[in-house]
């Protein structure tokens, strides 16, 4: 079979979505993306990264001057508003439509960043959100950044309010609730690389990937 897929990850922060999603793409042979959507967003639109960077994973907000409170439609739908009154509805959607570029081209693994609403109408998606437990999330950050416990749990809380604005946002979904996804599981159950090898068998199985 070689019709493209998507497979789209959303994740606590600590949880090891990130790296669950990178070792499963290497797995598959697909295109892996998250940071990296930030410079092919910003080389495609010719604005400066920083811009996504300061709009990454945030619901709308103005950015560069001007009332900016209504939400745009997608490239494909309207017109770019001006940069004299740019937000981050504007960001999002210059995003969205590299997106759908990548996943029309190719097989591709998106992290975060609303990709499973944005692929909505891909005929061959797996969505799937990535948890763990309160320890096990903070000790990993403790040891990812080098800091105390306190200033980890204050991070991940700070994150997920984040991830949960944006995502509810763009969306109109629930980020994180079993009904929003095609898959939701713990990775402090398995540990990392058996929640790979589980999530990679549940997608072949759903899209009937060969092996």
């Amino acid at each position: 079979m070689n019709e493209k897929y998507v497979i789209n990850i959303g994740r606590q922060l600590g949880s090891g979505g990130k790296d669950i999603g990178e070792k499963l793409a290497a797995r598959l042979g697909i295109g892996f993306y998250d940071k990296e959507l930030i410079n092919l967003a910003s080389e495609e639109s010719g604005l400066c990264k920083e811009l996504f960077e300061k709009a990454d994973e945030k619901a709308s907000q103005s950015l560069i001057g001007g009332v900016f409170g209504m939400r745009f439609p997608f490239v494909s739908e309207g017109v770019m508003p001006s940069l004299n009154c740019l937000s981050n509805d504007a960001l999002f959607k210059i995003q969205s439509d590299v997106i759908r570029q990548l996943a029309a081209e190719k097989s591709c693994l998106f992290v975060g960043r609303c990709a499973d609403y944005i692929l909505r109408e891909h005929p061959r998606c797996a969505n799937i959100f990535i948890s763990a437990s309160k320890e096990d999330r903070i000790q990993r950050l403790c040891r990812m950044h080098q800091i105390h416990e306190d200033a980890a749990e204050a991070m991940l809380e700070k994150a997920d309010k984040k991830r949960a604005e944006y995502y509810n946002y763009y969306s109109f979904k629930t980020w994180g609730a079993a009904g929003t996804y095609h898959l939701c599981i713990d990775s402090s159950t398995l540990g990392i690389d058996e929640t790979v090898e589980f999530i990679e068998e549940y997608v072949v199985k759903k899209l009937k990937l060969e092996r």
